[in-house]
Protein backbone atom coordinates (compact mmCIF):
# COMPACT_ATOMS: atom_id res chain seq x y z
CA UNK A 1 0.00 0.00 0.00
CA UNK A 2 2.92 2.36 0.69
CA UNK A 3 4.36 1.58 -2.74
CA UNK A 4 0.92 2.10 -4.29
CA UNK A 5 0.70 5.47 -2.54
CA UNK A 6 4.08 6.39 -4.03
CA UNK A 7 2.79 5.54 -7.51
CA UNK A 8 -0.26 7.71 -6.85
CA UNK A 9 1.90 10.65 -5.82
CA UNK A 10 4.49 10.42 -8.61
CA UNK A 11 2.63 8.80 -11.52
CA UNK A 12 -0.96 9.75 -10.90
CA UNK A 13 -4.30 8.18 -10.03
CA UNK A 14 -4.65 6.13 -13.22
CA UNK A 15 -1.32 4.31 -12.75
CA UNK A 16 -2.05 3.76 -9.05
CA UNK A 17 -5.38 2.16 -9.94
CA UNK A 18 -3.69 -0.04 -12.55
CA UNK A 19 -1.08 -1.17 -10.03
CA UNK A 20 -3.66 -1.98 -7.36
CA UNK A 21 -5.88 -3.83 -9.84
CA UNK A 22 -2.91 -5.81 -11.19
CA UNK A 23 -1.78 -6.64 -7.66
CA UNK A 24 -5.22 -7.88 -6.59
CA UNK A 25 -5.51 -10.04 -9.71
CA UNK A 26 -2.03 -11.52 -9.28
CA UNK A 27 -2.52 -12.12 -5.55
CA UNK A 28 -5.87 -13.81 -6.19
CA UNK A 29 -4.40 -16.10 -8.84
CA UNK A 30 -1.31 -16.85 -6.75
CA UNK A 31 -3.41 -18.33 -3.92
CA UNK A 32 -4.07 -21.33 -6.17
CA UNK A 33 -0.30 -21.85 -6.30
CA UNK A 34 -0.37 -22.71 -2.60
CA UNK A 35 -2.34 -25.89 -3.25
CA UNK A 36 0.33 -27.01 -5.70
CA UNK A 37 3.15 -26.17 -3.27
CA UNK A 38 1.49 -28.23 -0.54
CA UNK A 39 1.19 -31.23 -2.89
CA UNK A 40 4.81 -30.86 -4.05
CA UNK A 41 6.18 -30.75 -0.49
CA UNK A 42 4.01 -33.69 0.49
CA UNK A 43 5.13 -35.78 -2.49
CA UNK A 44 8.84 -35.22 -1.82
CA UNK A 45 8.40 -35.47 1.98
CA UNK A 46 9.94 -32.03 2.55
CA UNK A 47 9.87 -31.24 6.30
CA UNK A 48 8.13 -27.99 7.20
CA UNK A 49 11.44 -26.75 8.65
CA UNK A 50 13.04 -26.70 5.17
CA UNK A 51 10.07 -25.47 3.16
CA UNK A 52 10.94 -21.75 3.60
CA UNK A 53 14.26 -22.26 1.79
CA UNK A 54 12.55 -23.88 -1.19
CA UNK A 55 9.96 -21.11 -1.31
CA UNK A 56 12.66 -18.42 -1.15
CA UNK A 57 14.58 -19.88 -4.09
CA UNK A 58 11.30 -20.47 -5.90
CA UNK A 59 10.35 -16.81 -5.50
CA UNK A 60 13.74 -15.64 -6.79
CA UNK A 61 13.38 -17.84 -9.86
CA UNK A 62 9.79 -16.68 -10.36
CA UNK A 63 10.85 -13.00 -10.35
CA UNK A 64 13.37 -13.67 -13.10
CA UNK A 65 10.97 -15.73 -15.21
CA UNK A 66 8.11 -13.28 -14.77
CA UNK A 67 10.33 -10.45 -16.06
CA UNK A 68 11.03 -12.51 -19.19
CA UNK A 69 7.37 -13.43 -19.70
CA UNK A 70 6.21 -9.85 -19.16
CA UNK A 71 8.70 -8.51 -21.69
CA UNK A 72 7.68 -11.19 -24.19
CA UNK A 73 3.96 -10.60 -23.64
CA UNK A 74 4.24 -6.83 -24.10
CA UNK A 75 6.39 -7.26 -27.21
CA UNK A 76 3.84 -9.66 -28.71
CA UNK A 77 0.96 -7.27 -28.05
CA UNK A 78 2.89 -4.33 -29.49
CA UNK A 79 3.91 -6.25 -32.61
CA UNK A 80 0.70 -8.22 -33.12
CA UNK A 81 -2.39 -6.52 -31.75
CA UNK A 82 -4.52 -9.58 -32.49
CA UNK A 83 -2.62 -11.44 -29.75
CA UNK A 84 -4.91 -9.71 -27.26
CA UNK A 85 -7.71 -11.98 -28.50
CA UNK A 86 -5.46 -15.02 -28.14
CA UNK A 87 -4.62 -14.07 -24.56
CA UNK A 88 -8.30 -13.41 -23.81
CA UNK A 89 -9.32 -16.77 -25.22
CA UNK A 90 -6.61 -18.54 -23.19
CA UNK A 91 -7.90 -16.96 -19.97
CA UNK A 92 -11.53 -17.88 -20.70
CA UNK A 93 -10.66 -21.48 -21.59
CA UNK A 94 -8.44 -21.81 -18.51
CA UNK A 95 -11.18 -20.40 -16.29
CA UNK A 96 -13.71 -22.82 -17.76
CA UNK A 97 -11.41 -25.81 -17.27
CA UNK A 98 -10.63 -24.76 -13.70
CA UNK A 99 -14.32 -24.39 -12.86
CA UNK A 100 -15.49 -27.66 -14.37
CA UNK A 101 -12.33 -29.77 -14.43
CA UNK A 102 -11.21 -32.24 -11.82
CA UNK A 103 -8.73 -31.76 -8.99
CA UNK A 104 -5.12 -31.03 -9.84
CA UNK A 105 -2.68 -33.91 -9.61
CA UNK A 106 1.04 -33.66 -9.06
CA UNK A 107 2.94 -36.22 -11.13
CA UNK A 108 6.66 -35.40 -10.86
CA UNK A 109 7.59 -38.57 -12.75
CA UNK A 110 5.93 -37.02 -15.83
CA UNK A 111 7.51 -33.59 -15.43
CA UNK A 112 10.09 -33.09 -18.25
CA UNK A 113 12.50 -31.12 -16.05
CA UNK A 114 12.36 -33.65 -13.23
CA UNK A 115 12.93 -36.49 -15.68
CA UNK A 116 15.88 -34.61 -17.18
CA UNK A 117 17.44 -34.08 -13.75
CA UNK A 118 16.93 -37.73 -12.79
CA UNK A 119 18.57 -38.82 -16.03
CA UNK A 120 21.79 -36.86 -15.62
CA UNK A 121 22.10 -36.24 -11.85
CA UNK A 122 22.17 -38.88 -9.07
CA UNK A 123 19.36 -38.34 -6.55
CA UNK A 124 19.52 -39.24 -2.87
CA UNK A 125 16.59 -41.16 -1.43
CA UNK A 126 16.29 -39.01 1.67
CA UNK A 127 16.38 -35.33 2.55
CA UNK A 128 19.84 -34.29 3.76
CA UNK A 129 19.04 -31.38 6.04
CA UNK A 130 18.35 -28.22 4.05
CA UNK A 131 20.96 -29.02 1.39
CA UNK A 132 20.06 -29.11 -2.29
CA UNK A 133 23.23 -31.04 -3.22
CA UNK A 134 25.64 -33.27 -1.33
CA UNK A 135 28.99 -34.82 -2.18
CA UNK A 136 29.67 -38.37 -1.08
CA UNK A 137 32.74 -40.36 -2.09
CA UNK A 138 33.49 -37.86 -4.82
CA UNK A 139 30.01 -38.09 -6.32
CA UNK A 140 27.83 -34.98 -6.28
CA UNK A 141 24.15 -35.83 -5.88
CA UNK A 142 20.95 -33.80 -5.72
CA UNK A 143 18.55 -34.23 -2.82
CA UNK A 144 14.73 -34.46 -2.92
CA UNK A 145 14.73 -30.77 -1.93
CA UNK A 146 16.30 -29.91 -5.28
CA UNK A 147 13.65 -31.92 -7.13
CA UNK A 148 10.97 -30.10 -5.13
CA UNK A 149 12.54 -26.78 -6.17
CA UNK A 150 12.53 -27.88 -9.82
CA UNK A 151 8.82 -28.69 -9.50
CA UNK A 152 8.08 -25.34 -7.84
CA UNK A 153 9.90 -23.45 -10.61
CA UNK A 154 8.27 -25.41 -13.42
CA UNK A 155 4.83 -24.94 -11.87
CA UNK A 156 5.40 -21.17 -11.80
CA UNK A 157 6.00 -21.23 -15.56
CA UNK A 158 2.54 -22.73 -15.96
CA UNK A 159 1.01 -20.19 -13.57
CA UNK A 160 2.67 -17.34 -15.46
CA UNK A 161 0.88 -18.39 -18.66
CA UNK A 162 -2.37 -17.39 -16.93
CA UNK A 163 -1.35 -14.55 -14.67
CA UNK A 164 0.75 -12.49 -17.12
CA UNK A 165 -2.00 -12.23 -19.76
CA UNK A 166 -4.44 -11.37 -16.95
CA UNK A 167 -2.46 -8.33 -15.77
CA UNK A 168 -1.76 -7.28 -19.36
CA UNK A 169 -5.52 -6.85 -19.68
CA UNK A 170 -5.21 -4.06 -17.12
CA UNK A 171 -2.08 -2.27 -18.35
CA UNK A 172 0.85 -2.67 -20.72
CA UNK A 173 3.17 -0.46 -18.71
CA UNK A 174 6.16 -2.77 -17.97
CA UNK A 175 6.86 -1.03 -14.66
CA UNK A 176 3.29 -1.45 -13.38
CA UNK A 177 2.98 -5.02 -14.65
CA UNK A 178 6.27 -6.18 -13.13
CA UNK A 179 5.99 -4.40 -9.77
CA UNK A 180 2.44 -5.68 -9.22
CA UNK A 181 3.76 -9.19 -9.93
CA UNK A 182 6.74 -8.71 -7.63
CA UNK A 183 4.65 -7.63 -4.64
CA UNK A 184 2.11 -10.41 -5.19
CA UNK A 185 4.81 -13.10 -5.48
CA UNK A 186 6.90 -11.84 -2.55
CA UNK A 187 3.90 -12.23 -0.28
CA UNK A 188 3.44 -15.87 -1.25
CA UNK A 189 5.94 -17.23 1.28
CA UNK A 190 4.22 -15.63 4.26
CA UNK A 191 0.78 -16.44 2.88
CA UNK A 192 1.74 -20.10 2.48
CA UNK A 193 2.55 -20.59 6.15
CA UNK A 194 -0.58 -18.72 7.23
CA UNK A 195 -2.96 -20.74 5.07
CA UNK A 196 -1.23 -24.12 4.58
CA UNK A 197 -3.04 -25.71 7.53
CA UNK A 198 -6.50 -24.45 6.58
CA UNK A 199 -6.47 -24.74 2.78
CA UNK A 200 -9.22 -27.36 3.00
CA UNK A 201 -11.64 -24.62 4.08
CA UNK A 202 -11.34 -22.80 0.74
CA UNK A 203 -13.86 -25.00 -1.07
CA UNK A 204 -14.89 -22.24 -3.49
CA UNK A 205 -11.39 -20.97 -4.24
CA UNK A 206 -11.05 -22.55 -7.69
CA UNK A 207 -14.52 -21.36 -8.67
CA UNK A 208 -13.62 -17.82 -7.63
CA UNK A 209 -10.30 -17.88 -9.48
CA UNK A 210 -11.99 -19.30 -12.59
CA UNK A 211 -14.42 -16.36 -12.52
CA UNK A 212 -11.53 -13.88 -12.27
CA UNK A 213 -9.76 -15.51 -15.24
CA UNK A 214 -12.91 -15.59 -17.37
CA UNK A 215 -13.84 -12.00 -16.48
CA UNK A 216 -10.40 -10.69 -17.38
CA UNK A 217 -10.47 -12.77 -20.58
CA UNK A 218 -13.78 -11.15 -21.58
CA UNK A 219 -12.27 -7.74 -20.83
CA UNK A 220 -9.45 -8.46 -23.29
CA UNK A 221 -11.86 -9.62 -25.99
CA UNK A 222 -13.92 -6.43 -25.60
CA UNK A 223 -10.86 -4.14 -25.58
CA UNK A 224 -11.51 -2.72 -29.08
CA UNK A 225 -15.28 -2.43 -28.82
CA UNK A 226 -17.62 0.19 -27.39
CA UNK A 227 -18.36 -2.25 -24.59
CA UNK A 228 -14.80 -2.10 -23.20
CA UNK A 229 -14.70 -2.82 -19.47
CA UNK A 230 -12.85 0.00 -17.59
CA UNK A 231 -10.14 -0.79 -15.04
CA UNK A 232 -12.07 0.65 -12.08
CA UNK A 233 -14.94 -1.79 -12.78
Amino acid sequence: MIFNAGIYLYLGQAKALEFFTGYVIEKSLSVDNLFVFIMIFSYFHVPRLYQPKILEWGIIGALVMRALFIWLGIELLEAFHWMIYVFGAILIVTGFKMAFGGDEKIEPEKNPLVRLVRRFVPITKRVQGDRLFISKRGVRSATPLFLALVMVESSDVIFALDSIPAVLAVTRDPFIVYTSNVFAIMGLRALYFILSNVMGMFIYLKLGISFVLAFVGVKMLLADTRFEIPVHF
